[in-house]
């Protein structure tokens, strides 16, 4: 086997959705359409499968070995990177998970911490997360880090702190939380491989500002362009330019907040954005009232003209 690769993750990573038919079955048939909606439409090039946004928990193993199996075999030659999220309740699945990631060609694995029986200390979690490393000691691997989801309120800083020692093959964090002070201090103590990515769309200026080496986000999958001027802008010290992109997000995600946005809302955004046949979410996610679709989509049109 070859030794990890040194392919650093940067830049923009979209969150992807998990197409379904309307009776409620994955939908593969939707993926090569939607890779090539990233890369053309939104110049998105990396992508983040299975995670809180494809609805990962609420698939089976065996969907979620055909989802990412997928997503790898149509991104070849139009994505950079794919990362895979194997995380699951049980070690089990994850380890599962992990090795067919490895098997089918990803570019890396994240794993999010059980939220059932969840870790009580940093430690206990850096040994779960060294179990699902082990069996795909090749693939990069990052710690995904949501404690609004999961209830696992252990500081990623404590985390990351001698994470190598554990897994040899660590390569950053996805950092989907609003403690920056947190944030930052993954960036402060990182190694010159990792990559500490944001996950909070509405904050990322902040993060850039402290040093995130990237984003993934679900609104990376309709905003991808315009997110990419934000950070462009920001390179060049333009911050009144980065500013305004970041306001406008938020004005988009304000509006969406009050009339529910939630996973249901916010696939139904992309469909409307996008064009593509992505389906309802799952139970017990609902699906999104037709005309909160219309509105917010109305909010989106008059705040982001095409790229």
């Amino acid at each position: 086997m070859a030794p990890v690769a040194d392919k650093t993750l940067t830049g923009l990573v979209a969150a992807t959705f998990t197409p379904f038919t309307t009776e409620g079955e994955i939908n593969l048939s939707e993926i090569g359409p939607y890779i090539d909606y990233l890369a053309e439409k939104q110049h998105v090039r990396n992508i983040f499968v299975n995670g809180t946004t494809g609805e990962s928990m609420s698939l089976s193993v065996a969907e979620r070995k055909s989802l990412a199996e997928e997503w790898c075999q149509k991104a070849k030659g139009k994505m950079d990177q794919v990362i895979v999220h194997v995380g699951c309740m049980s070690l089990k699945d994850s380890q599962e998970l992990a090795l067919h990631a490895a098997q089918i060609g990803a570019d890396g694995i994240a794993v999010i911490s059980p939220s059932f029986f969840k870790p009580k200390s940093a430690y206990a979690l850096q040994l779960f997360l060294q179990e699902v490393a082990k069996v795909a000691p090749f693939l990069p691997f990052y710690y995904y880090h949501i404690p609004a989801v999961t209830g696992v309120n252990v500081l990623a800083r404590d985390v990351v702190e001698d994470i190598e020692k554990f897994i040899p093959s660590f390569r950053g964090v996805k950092f989907s939380g609003t403690d920056l002070m947190d944030f930052g201090q993954c960036v402060s103590s990182s190694q010159p491989h990792w990559s500490i990515l944001y996950g909070v769309d509405e904050q990322l200026l902040a993060a850039l500002v402290l040093g995130a080496h990237g984003a993934v986000g679900s609104t990376y999958n309709y905003l991808g362009c315009h997110v990419n001027k934000l950070i462009s802008a920001f390179e060049k010290g333009d911050l009144d330019q980065a500013r305004t992109i970041q306001f406008k997000i938020q004005e988009l995600l304000s509006y969406a907040i009050k009339h529910g946005f939630d996973l249901g809302v916010n696939k139904q955004l992309m469909i409307k954005v996008s064009g593509l046949c992505l389906g309802p979410p799952r139970l017990p996610v609902m699906p999104c009232p037709h005309s909160h679709a219309v509105s917010i989509a109305e909010k989106y049109h008059s705040l982001f003209p095409e790229c």
